[in-house]
């Protein structure tokens, strides 16, 4: 073989490996160039490089397969080698948000559904906000929490710019002809939807035709202004501006239900205002972080989920923005209330949840990382590597979790986290050697312990290949068992000392006596 055809065939093997490694890890070759250029600007490829590479017209220099072989956790040998790794498994947890089959099919028709949903939701209590905000959810999670249509909205409004300011998004309200009224309020008690009365306060509502109305108290954080008047806007792009929305509210009552509807039962309206107030607080979140520049950002700052708080956003727009734009699709996401009342949740990997309908279970395990922050007065962001048990069904999970306050001044805490599994798979490791390593760990701790040396630099390379920097932070601390329920506590001792006696149902009983004398 010739000297030039060797060098071909070098190229070649080297753009398969990098090309492979690439998609295995859901990079664009956009992503794959901001990594290299954060490690060395010197050495860091353009975008048009990286394909010539990956198409074999060019030979990566010794620097730049050092860089690659440092962000996909490679030894440099590794490319050399002329053979390929196996495809990358389907990386979709094997429990994923999910259906039933619903038998016999008939009795699930539309018009049969659309007779019986009301009643139901009459019959226990659930309000029409409730009911949409389940609705919203799984629509969420079917989609990933991705909506190009409403990206496409907000980049045609905003042109892609990031940081995008408070003057900036002023200037973008006059062009559509909003006219900017201020209120003076200042908050009140009310129990609206919690257990207890909460602050609350009315920040800023619309008014048909073009009207916004403005809270003064936004005044002193720009973040949460710019957040209001990016939500207004999206109602006059999306709804043309014709009023049939909520007010914007913190505290006692969450947005999406009408201000002038008591009824504790399900209403129509109650579901178009909770639907309208979604699609404009999306559209007002991919106006001030517009996914490429806001992926980049996030990829500078190793996805820590206070990084808003250095160009003005809210913690809140950026945890929820991050499933949006991150190339790692395997997110959730939830802003809990004392002592657990859940504000909004997202389960893009179907983490099971110790709430019922948007509220707390009577025995919620409570060595979850949201409710340990809630005891806290810390407002530093704290890192937890976390075994979840459901049943036979293990996850290993990663979160980052912070405690906050609202624009009402009530504490809050948010959390964002990952699923570790399909980030182990996609590097050919066993996630469930890894779990049984770290959960014998925990037991051998009464439930939380050291992650094992072995399965720790398992999670440091895995934490550098995702670029998320609070993975190897939990990873340093000592990981925890958690559960859904405390009396189901799959620790080998019961987190409440006993576990409370599982008894068969009577009729169960009756059934196998009777068939054991058969």
């Amino acid at each position: 073989m010739s000297g030039q055809q060797g060098l071909r065939r070098k190229a070649h093997f080297l753009g398969t490996k990098i090309k492979s490694l690439r998609k295995r890890n859901h990079l664009t070759l956009e992503d794959l160039s901001v990594r290299c250029i954060q490690i060395d600007r010197e050495a860091g490829p353009s975008v048009s490089y990286l394909s010539m590479i990956e198409n074999g017209k060019r030979v990566p220099s010794e620097r730049l397969l050092e860089i690659i072989a440092e962000i996909f956790q490679k030894e440099t040998a590794w490319f050399f080698d002329e053979s390929l790794d196996d495809d990358a498994i389907d990386t979709a947890p094997s429990a994923a948000v999910s259906g039933m089959p619903l038998e016999p099919g008939f009795l699930f028709s539309e018009s049969l559904l659309q007779l019986a949903i009301p009643e139901l939701l009459a019959q226990t209590g659930t309000t029409g906000r409730q009911f949409a905000h389940l609705l919203i959810r799984a629509h969420q999670e079917a989609s990933q929490n991705r909506f190009p249509d409403l990206e496409r909205a907000a980049e045609s409004v905003g042109k892609k710019q990031f940081p995008i300011h408070v003057d900036d998004v002023f200037a973008i309200a006059k062009d559509l002809g909003l006219d900017i009224q201020w209120f003076d309020n200042r908050c009140f008690m009310d129990r609206g939807d919690s257990d207890k009365p909460l602050n609350t306060m009315v920040r800023s509502f619309f008014d048909a035709p073009d009207k916004v109305y403005l809270n003064r108290e936004l005044q002193k954080d720009p973040a949460r202004l710019k957040f209001d008047l990016a939500n207004h806007i999206g109602h006059k792009i999306l709804h043309d501006g014709d009023g049939a929305r909520a007010p914007q509210v913190s505290g006692g009552r969450v947005s999406g239900r009408r201000h002038d509807a008591e009824s504790v039962n399900v209403d129509a309206k109650d579901i178009l205002y909770a639907w309208r107030d979604f699609e404009c607080s999306y559209f007002a979140a991919a106006l001030l972080a517009p996914k490429t520049p806001f992926r980049q950002f996030l990829a500078r700052q190793a996805y820590a989920i206070d990084a808003g708080d250095r160009i003005d956003l809210t913690t809140t727009l950026v945890m929820r923005r991050m499933p949006s734009v991150s190339p790692y699709p395997h997110w959730h996401y939830f802003d809990a209330y004392p002592p657990g009342n859940l504000r909004a949740v997202y389960r893009g990997n179907g983490i099971p949840l110790p709430w019922g309908n948007m509220t707390l279970v009577s025995d919620p395990c409570q060595h979850w990382a949201v409710f340990r922050m809630l005891n806290t007065r810390s407002t530093k962001p704290s890192s937890q590597i976390s075994v979840l048990r459901s049943g036979d069904d293990k996850r290993l999970y990663c979160c980052q979790s912070i405690r906050s306050k609202d624009a009402a001044g009530n504490p809050h805490v948010l959390c964002a986290g990952v699923d570790l599994s399909p980030a182990l798979i996609a590097q050919n490791i066993d996630p469930a050697r890894t779990i049984d390593m770290i959960e014998a760990s925990c037991n051998r701790g009464g439930g939380s312990a050291p992650i094992p040396g072995e399965a720790r630099k398992q999670l440091e390379s895995i934490s550098k290949i995702l670029n998320i920097g609070w993975i190897e932070e939990g990873a340093a601390l000592d990981a925890t068992i958690i559960c859904q329920r405390s009396s189901n506590c799959p620790r080998d001792k019961h987190c409440l000392g006993k576990a409370p006696p599982k008894l068969k149902p009577q009729i169960d009983e009756i059934r196998e006596a009777v068939l054991s004398s058969a």
